[in-house]
């Protein structure tokens, strides 16, 4: 049975993953009220929330200042809380790891003990990530929740410490907190991922603003899912997962990432040359990607709605917009 919710708060709402799913909330559960968090130096969240900007309130906060967590929650009350706020660039991850440390597990530390002081029970889902699987053995793919967890970088190993956080405070606290481990997605408001730098730069190419394409490694095996999936995914595991239970979730379309590439080299309106930059190469990388998202659909009832050639074309499109108020700019 679906669990009512009227009132969410989203961590991290100005972000990428998190505007959308604002957007998915706003457009298909229109009776619910909508709030977000964002810190004072974000300078995505007018941008990213334009389409929604008069459906949500952004409450100004920072997940590593305890007091104004709990001033938030005071006001809201939320039903559910999305925990999406994360750093979360991989590669720069390597630069500046204990950053990434600080603010992603300080932040949702303070985040779960806020909630469990307030006395508020709202239904938490943890946003996790496929990164805390790390260089998983072949005989393990796909891969599956039981699956050993081994994370190779500073980011998946902030997300694996957020991912306990989780678990620990449903088991010692009976909070009811879902966690989900969402595997790689087309997001087109996220420009360090692999998907949106390429069609960027092949926008660019067109746009005549650059001439030619770096990339980074090309043989990593991915499963991609469309961001707008995703960001539905999440209200289902919020709605009618399961408590303490932690969920794979990912698309069905499995590609090389240099096959990808080509994918938006044929889609292209010119020629796009392309070249190695080793400045884009990860100390360590994972490879090997493919998840098993049966548990999630089979306590669910969640599909995935778009194919992966309207997820590129979506992709593909924002980018070629973007470029245009580039070159109108520049102009």
């Amino acid at each position: 049975m679906e669990k009512e919710i009227k009132k969410v708060l989203i961590t991290g709402i100005s972000g990428s993953g998190g505007s959308y799913l604002a957007e998915y909330i706003v457009f298909n559960h229109p009776n619910i009220e909508v709030h977000g968090i964002a810190r004072w130096h974000s300078t995505t969240g007018n941008k990213n929330l334009e389409g929604v900007k008069e459906k949500v309130k952004v409450h100004e906060c920072d997940l590593v200042d305890f007091s104004s967590i709990m001033k938030v929650l005071n006001e809201v009350k939320p039903d559910a809380v999305f925990h999406i706020a994360s750093y979360a660039n991989v590669r720069a991850a390597f630069i500046t790891p204990l950053a990434v440390m600080q603010n992603n597990v300080m932040g949702t530390a303070n985040l779960l003990e806020a909630i469990r002081i307030s006395g508020l029970n709202p239904i938490i889902q943890l946003c996790s990530t496929s990164e805390v699987y790390g260089q998983v053995d072949p005989k393990h793919v796909p891969i599956t929740e039981d699956c050993p967890i081994n994370p190779v970088n500073p980011y998946a190993v902030s997300k694996l410490a957020q991912d306990a956080l989780g678990y620990t405070y449903f088991k010692s606290y009976n909070m009811p907190i879902i966690r989900t481990r969402m595997f790689a997605y087309l997001n087109p408001r996220r420009r360090d991922l692999f998907a949106t730098s390429f069609a960027m730069q092949v926008a660019r190419i067109e746009a005549g603003l650059q001439k030619e394409l770096l990339h980074g490694n090309l043989d990593s095996t991915r499963t991609l899912i469309d961001v707008r999936d995703a960001m539905e995914a999440y209200w289902f595991a919020t709605t009618k997962g399961k408590a303490g239970e932690v969920y794979n979730m990912g698309g069905k379309k499995i590609i090389k990432v240099g096959e990808f590439l080509d994918v938006l080299k044929k889609l292209a309106r010119t020629e796009i040359p392309s070249r190695i930059d080793p400045s884009l190469l990860r100390p360590t990388d994972v490879t090997l990607q493919i998840p098993d998202t049966s548990k999630f659909e089979r306590d669910t009832g969640w599909q995935p709605k778009y194919t992966f050639e309207e997820s590129v074309a979506h992709l593909l499109d924002h980018c070629r917009r973007e470029a245009g108020k580039e070159l109108k700019f520049i102009e």
